[in-house]
């Protein structure tokens, strides 16, 4: 036999015989490719529908709080928050963010449980 030839120790031909018939496990060399099945592709979500919230412009508070909340509240800078709150307080409402329905909702009763006033309608598409 050549080098070549000779039996791999992991095969039954190179495993030494005892003597008795055995049942020897043979090993395969190659194991056959796992087939995996494609993953079901994830179904889009639908955009929902976008709903602006709306700050009114009130007597009661001071503008400083309702800049302090607006930041507390929203992810609205410093910045954005005094041009919200000028903009309520000149024109008597003013536009906070756009979100959809649900969050819209969470704010509202957020900025009313603060005392302001906030408003949700529907934004045009």
């Amino acid at each position: 036999m050549s080098e070549h030839d000779t039996p791999r120790p992991d095969t039954p031909a190179a495993q030494p015989s005892t003597g008795r018939d055995e049942p020897r496990t043979a090993v395969a060399e190659h194991p056959a490719p796992a087939t995996t099945k494609p993953a079901p592709a994830k179904p889009t979500p639908k955009n929902l529908p976008p709903y602006r919230v709306l700050l009114h412009d009130d007597d009661i508070n001071d503008m400083l709080y309702v800049t302090a909340t607006l930041m507390e509240l929203t992810s609205l800078g410093k910045e954005r928050s005094l041009m919200v709150m000028m903009e309520a307080h000149q024109s008597g409402v003013a536009l906070v963010l756009v979100t959809h329905k649900e969050r819209a909702e969470l704010f509202q009763e957020q900025f009313q449980c603060k005392g302001l006033t906030v408003s949700i309608e529907p934004a045009e598409a």
